[in-house]
């Protein structure tokens, strides 16, 4: 791995909350995602599931992770199963975890290769009498492969039905939302990441350079600082093309006079960072530009403010809505009529703001956390409001990645990254 080995007291302290909420006499079951073939001998680069990680710090294909808390010997309690390294693999594929690498990186003392899985699994079936399955119930989740996971539930469900069945998945949502003080800090290094490549554009962009080209510029940076790439799949939309809201075909080239809307941002150690920021090619905003990006800007710093202990989803959505209906009545985009008319499902400023204003953040850039719970301190959002005007030929998202605070306003991962309008134009004009 690029980044550097993270401290397994946090591993330990997860495995601790998630077995603390488990059903007596129970086992829970997390496999690694597998690899995923492209044709003929390609593969997709390895992407570790981050229930897996979360809970381990194990970063490595065909890899499983047993929690049995109630299990009758201590050495049965907590297990890792891992595929056997040998000089071949070595050779052809690189270092993998030995078991004394495993115990450094997890804090687990019993770790078995693979081959041992279904012997080892069969004689703590017979003590448990529920099993914990790793389904993804995530609010967003569209999975139409059968993942690694899945599979196993298939298997263990044909092999043991006579054990009763729980659900990992809420106990993930929970816990997982709520980041430890190393979890943030981890998420602080890919913000600080992106603004090394955010910064690393304004000296960069000019008239007729293409999105492509930004892209390249930023992947370059985020290597150099010990990231795998981005984040999520980058958007570099310039002029109408901001107007599309999962644009990802950059490559276009970016005219005199437009706005480019960027949401580009780092991972690092798993963890994502998710920013969005709109600059002028030629270095300097029109005044209508200006006034949107300002009332865009507003519009995100109001929203910020909400984001405390005990709001909750729905309602919070609600008020953004007000911030943003005020704004557009101030540009002139809609008028009172529009707001008296408007159809209450469909408000009148979605025509103009389609899209919600925030999102958990951690190891998923739509991370883990249930929507109808009011919000917890350490839980982290993106606040990332925007205008879009196709008729003007460009669009405007300003995102910025908070950490819900117990008192006070939300502290700002990204506050050292330029959003004034006056920095980035000095910036690009430098």
């Amino acid at each position: 791995m690029k980044y550097h080995q993270i401290d397994r007291n946090l591993f330990i302290k997860n495995r601790s909350k998630f077995t603390a909420q488990m059903k007596p006499n129970s086992i829970a079951v997390f496999n690694s995602n597998d690899i995923y073939p492209i044709s003929a001998d390609s593969t997709m680069p390895f992407q570790q599931h981050r229930d897996i990680f979360y809970l381990s710090g194990v970063d490595q294909e065909e890899s499983i992770l047993v929690l049995f808390p109630d299990a009758p010997y201590e050495h049965q309690r907590e297990i890792l199963f891992l595929r056997e390294t040998n000089e071949h693999i070595a050779i052809w594929e690189g270092e993998k975890l030995t078991k004394e690498r495993a115990f450094e990186v997890s804090g687990i003392k019993t770790v078995y290769w693979l081959t041992d899985f279904e012997k080892v699994l069969f004689e703590l079936m017979t003590y448990a009498e529920t099993m914990y399955i790793n389904t993804n119930e995530h609010y967003r989740q569209s999975v139409e492969t059968e993942t690694r996971e899945a599979r196993f539930v298939k298997w263990w469900k044909e092999k043991y039905p006579a054990h009763g069945v729980a659900k990992s998945n809420p106990i993930l949502q929970r816990i997982r939302s709520i980041k430890e003080q190393q979890e943030i800090d981890l998420m602080q290094t890919a913000c600080n990441i992106t603004e090394k490549g955010f910064r690393r554009l304004l000296s960069f962009v000019k008239p007729n350079v293409t999105e492509y080209e930004i892209e390249a510029e930023l992947i370059h940076e985020f290597i150099r600082n010990r990231s795998k790439g981005f984040a999520y799949t980058p958007i570099i939309a310039s002029g109408n093309n901001a107007n599309v809201l999962h644009y990802i075909e950059n490559n276009q080239p970016c005219k005199a006079g437009d706005l480019i809307l960027l949401d580009v941002a780092a991972e690092y150690a798993n963890y994502s960072s998710d920013l969005s920021r709109t600059i002028p090619v030629s270095g300097r905003y029109t005044d209508r530009q200006k006034a949107v990006y300002n009332a865009v800007l507003r519009v995100k710093n109001e929203a910020t403010k909400l984001l405390v202990p005990g709001t909750l989803w729905k309602e919070y959505h609600k008020e953004v809505g007000k911030i943003m209906t005020s704004e557009l009545l101030g540009l002139g985009l809609i008028d009172k009529a529009d707001v008296q008319n408007e159809n209450p499902d469909w408000p009148a400023y979605k025509k103009y703001f389609m899209h919600g204003t925030s999102h958990h953040l951690g190891l998923d850039t739509h991370d883990y956390g249930l929507l109808h719970e009011p919000m917890k301190a350490n839980m982290v959002f993106t606040v990332e409001p925007g205008i879009y005007i196709p008729a003007e030929g460009f669009g405007i998202r300003l995102e910025d990645n908070v950490v819900v605070q117990e008192k006070g306003e939300p502290l700002n991962l990204m506050r050292n990254i330029p959003i004034e309008v006056d920095e980035i134009e000095n910036l690009m004009n430098a």
